[in-house]
């Protein structure tokens, strides 16, 4: 069987939250070890003299991981060189590959095995490529609700949705 959809194209705000979401999700401990640090920091401070600006730079650490990231997903959504994934695609998916058309004749292909995990949201299917890289589907651009069906059963088959 083989899953044809309507066309979508990605747009900025949503692949920038997107990506802060993947972020958080595989790096959540590094936030976390930047504020403790700083704490931890300044308790060891605090034996040789007593200060309290510490405690601000501790959220600001955090504050700036997260300034970031963030301005690393909205940079590279204007870069040239990833005006592809930000291009109107249908896509053909069948158990060997999705397929990435912009129009009937031109178009790539993705084998399953570069696409690292996999997410069914309560309106979208969101494949992760890497920490930047990553098709975001939602359901409205499935045809009919087998086709939804039929893409679950894939990526459960291929180990990549829980």
């Amino acid at each position: 069987m083989q899953v044809k959809t309507k066309k979508y194209q990605l747009d900025n705000k949503t692949y920038t939250r997107l990506g802060m979401k993947n972020i958080l999700r595989t790096q959540w401990w590094l936030p976390v070890a930047i504020f403790v640090g700083i704490i931890v920091l300044n308790l060891l401070l605090n034996l040789a003299y007593s200060n309290i600006w510490i405690y601000f730079l501790a959220p600001i650490g955090v504050g700036l991981y997260f300034l970031f990231w963030w301005i690393q997903f909205v940079g590279s959504a204007q870069m040239e060189q990833n005006q592809l994934m930000f291009e109107k695609y249908f896509y053909e998916i069948n158990s060997r590959q999705i397929m990435m058309k912009v129009n009937t004749k031109e178009g790539m292909q993705m084998p399953w095995d570069a696409i690292q995990r996999a997410e069914k949201n309560k309106d979208a299917f969101i494949l992760v490529i890497s920490k930047g890289q990553f098709l975001y589907m939602p359901f409205k651009i499935f045809k009919t609700e087998n086709d939804i069906r039929f893409l679950e059963s894939v990526l459960k088959r291929k180990n990549l949705l829980a």
